[in-house]
């Protein structure tokens, strides 16, 4: 069974890491921007971002392996956060 609306961070795979990690800090910054102060959600998000934030290394072009470890294991576990279904 196909999935029409795939979660993001599955639909990126194969990609490098740094265009998954952008696409998804986008996705989940939109999310912020869409919710009221003191929503649930929206501390979620923005508790997300704030990992990710404290993870990201100065240079996206040269990601350690160790980071690059946890940066996909953020993308894991921020991966159904202020998901969508039709």
């Amino acid at each position: 069974m196909s999935d029409a609306h795939p979660n993001t961070t599955d639909a990126t795979r194969g990609q490098p890491l740094r265009a998954r990690i952008e696409h998804r800090k986008r996705e989940l910054e939109d999310g912020v921007a869409r919710r009221e102060p003191g929503d649930a959600i929206r501390r979620d998000l923005e508790q997300a971002l704030t990992r990710l934030a404290s993870l990201l290394p100065a240079d996206l072009s040269q990601i350690p392996h160790v980071t690059g470890k946890l940066l996909n294991d953020w993308l894991e576990g921020a991966k159904h956060l202020d998901e969508h279904h039709p």
